[in-house]
């Protein structure tokens, strides 16, 4: 089947997560993607190689499947001069430097603009392009803590900041990077008119956080450090230590509080005056609110305490009360595997002579194939292939290389610096 995205071509200076993310979007949806490297040793994520004899480890490959590899060195002035040209093709130009360092090797949006006016071209940064602190560095963690999301999480006021356990907003960013160029695409289509886009961490730490910075703006509502809780504020809506393990539940609802109340046994909380706003539970729509929170929380703790999580999520969820014991992560994909109780994708990229496994790329088309089966580019992979298309014969591409301004395969002899 055809692909959303097929005839859309993508020149891509981005590297490590975010910016890569964006296009590997672009990618699997069928976009031509050619990322852009420098030549001696490609992007930084390709040195991540926990020992493996590969310039194309597991992390840089998961999110640089279904593109090409073109080495070139932009610092010079014929590297600059060949992506310019090379643009002038391109519908969408993407890069993540630090705001003015592309300006210097004339990459930036005038100058590719005025070699393809209706380019979509989107930059991504920590702080954004504008600002005092648009030249700051940022990474993923810092970002968490400058933005509050660390004081978001774990208990209490008084416990040390706790950052999400995986590079959440470079990810964010490279999703709403993604949406972004796909929707400037479409008014492309539209209208005929090129975009400028402006993404940060910033603003996709901000969105990730979007309810709570919303309330704060509007009504002064400040954040509280609510750990496992849920969003409600349910006493029911927490996760609790059984006799095996943890279980996240989430009870909202007075329908939901009875039918909970009721499976592990103490059921005459809902008439309790003294745990629970009886007016408002007895409504027919809303949220549980308790008197006493610590009392109902205290029932809750030593009634979970002597049961199993496993069982309790079985009874839980038949019941209509969503309910998840803890696990690991690898322990949900082997149990996926295993029972089959959750219909996801399953794809596989071919990675040189191994399968890079994934379970897709957050969501699946009832028109269109699966995700790209080709896996990630060698450094340099593409360079000759993309060149040649250009219009350079291959004595101006071997001049090139010998002068190391660009790098044609992954096994070329380390190139001059220029």
């Amino acid at each position: 089947m055809s692909k959303p995205l097929e005839g859309v071509r993508v020149l891509d200076l981005s590297h490590v997560i975010a910016g890569p993310l964006a296009s590997f979007y672009l990618a699997q949806l069928g976009a031509e993607v050619i990322k852009v490297e420098p030549p001696l040793a490609g992007e930084v994520l390709r040195s991540m190689k926990d020992g493996a004899d590969t310039d194309t480890p597991t992390g840089f490959a998961a999110i640089n499947a279904g593109k090409q590899s073109l080495g070139l060195d932009i610092r010079t002035r014929q590297g600059a001069e060949l992506l310019r040209g090379l643009a002038a093709s391109a519908d969408v130009f993407i890069e993540n430097f630090r705001p003015g360092v592309v300006a210097r090797y004339g990459l930036d949006y005038a100058s590719i603009k005025a070699g393809k006016p209706d380019i979509v071209y989107c930059s991504i940064s920590g702080f954004g392009q504008q600002g005092e602190w648009s030249q700051r560095g940022a990474y993923d963690h810092v970002v968490q803590a400058l933005t509050g999301m660390m004081m978001m999480s774990g208990e209490g006021d008084d416990a040390p900041p706790l950052k999400v356990g995986f590079p959440v907003i470079d990810v964010a960013v490279g999703m709403l990077g993604a949406l972004s160029i796909v929707a400037s695409l479409h008014r492309r289509l539209r209208e005929g008119s090129g975009q400028y886009i402006d993404a940060s961490m910033i603003q996709a730490s901000l969105m990730l956080m979007y309810p709570n910075s919303c309330a704060y703006l509007s009504d002064g509502t400040p954040t509280r450090r609510v750990g496992n809780r849920g969003y409600t504020g349910s006493p029911a809506a927490d996760t609790y230590r059984c006799a095996d393990g943890w279980l996240a539940v989430a009870a909202n609802t007075p329908a939901q509080f009875r039918k909970l109340a009721a499976i592990i046994g103490i059921g005459e909380l809902c008439e309790d005056a003294r745990a629970l706003d009886l007016a408002a539970f007895n409504l027919p729509n809303g949220f549980v609110v308790p008197n006493d929170r610590e009392y109902v929380m205290e029932r809750l703790r030593a009634a979970f305490a002597t049961r199993a999580a496993a069982q309790l999520e079985d009874s839980l969820s038949r019941a209509g009360v969503p309910a998840a014991r803890v696990r690991k992560l690898e322990e949900f994909l082997d149990e996926v595997d295993v029972t089959g109780c959750v219909k996801l994708p399953d794809h596989i990229f071919h990675q040189g002579g191994r399968g890079l496994r994934t379970r897709g790329i957050g969501f699946a088309f009832d028109q269109d194939g699966e995700p790209t089966p080709s896996g990630a580019p060698s450094l340099g992979q593409d360079t000759h292939a993309v060149l040649s298309r250009a219009g350079l014969d291959d004595k101006t591409i071997a001049e090139l290389e010998r002068a190391g301004i660009i790098r044609t395969r992954a096994d070329a002899a380390t190139p001059v610096a220029i």
